[in-house]
């Protein structure tokens, strides 16, 4: 995924980098300290048939989806491909729709990204979308986004660390090994931060940046590194042979867990409903995992 992207989810979630072990949860309401700001008007623009009616009767539902951000979702020969294009046309063969995916790229934080998508639209070109992919849930974030309705969780991210079995035949590696192994990440990203300031930055040291976790993978399954850390799918899609993966614990790391699900336009909650209508059914009946292991992947299904 673009940095940008990995970035916005940072921010969105509240994982900067603060080596202090996250408290106990609040009990409270997690909007109840919010001030909402006024409503923005909607343009004339931004009413493009959304509601669920419309959709029907047009006969397409619109999802943006995140651009070269395998395996969730990437170009290969004019095609758009991936777990999230997938599930996009289960939920539109759910309301007796096709999908229409759009690949979109990242903006420089995920406000930017449901602005850009889902409620306002690009400055410059674009629309918006039914429906967007890929949308880290956090109670608190939601309350700054008023304009968009989360929901429909169907994946638990993670960040996992993989490994060259022949350098760790013991068992894998915990982040104080890369004070002296070195360790591929994508630049940028949630581990790449991590990892230069875990234990007050003494495992910088073993951190080799690559631009994308595709690249990072691959310079472990050549064995220019010993281990790679990132979002577990993409370790499992992009792992060689003699690749295992594990999930240490991450001392300091306030969340290294997320569910994932998507975005609506606030206006048409009928349309959230359907999504979470569709992506319930699919993950109690097995089709969402089926997606994953047709990818070779795990499915982690979404924690509350």
């Amino acid at each position: 995924m673009a940095r940008r992207a990995i970035a916005a989810i940072c921010a969105a979630l509240g994982l900067a980098m603060a080596v202090t072990v996250a408290g106990p949860a609040r009990a409270e309401d997690p909007c109840a300290d919010y001030v909402p700001e006024p409503k923005p008007q909607n343009a004339g623009r931004d009413i493009v048939g959304q509601d669920l009616d419309q959709i029907r009767e047009r006969g397409y539902l619109s999802v943006a989806v995140y651009d070269d951000y395998s395996p969730y979702s990437w170009e290969e020969n004019g095609t758009v491909r991936g777990i999230d294009v997938d599930i996009a046309r289960l939920i539109a063969e759910d309301m007796g729709v096709e999908a229409r995916v759009h690949v979109v790229a990242a903006g420089e934080n995920l406000e930017a990204d449901l602005r850009n998508n889902i409620w306002k639209g690009p400055v410059v070109g674009g629309a918006v979308s039914n429906v967007m992919m890929r949308i880290p849930y956090d109670s608190r974030f939601r309350c700054r986004v008023e304009q968009v309705v989360f929901g429909a969780l169907y994946q638990e991210e993670s960040i996992a660390i993989a490994y060259r079995l022949s350098d760790y035949p013991d068992g894998g590696p915990v982040p104080a090994y890369f004070r002296f192994d070195s360790v591929a990440v994508e630049n940028d990203s949630i581990s790449d931060f991590y990892l230069t300031s875990f234990a007050g930055g003494q495992t910088a040291a073993g951190v080799r940046r690559y631009p994308t976790m595709q690249a990072a993978m691959a310079a472990l399954n050549a064995g220019e590194t010993m281990a790679a850390m990132g979002p577990r799918a993409q370790l499992e899609f992009f792992a060689g042979e003699g690749v295992a993966i594990h999930e240490p614990p991450l001392a300091g790391l306030a969340k290294s867990h997320w569910p994932l699900g998507t975005a609506v336009h606030f206006a048409y909650r009928d349309v959230s409903y359907a999504v979470e209508d569709a992506i319930t059914a699919a993950l109690g009946d097995g089709r969402i995992a089926g997606i994953f292991e047709s990818y070779g992947l795990t499915h982690q299904p979404p924690q509350w």
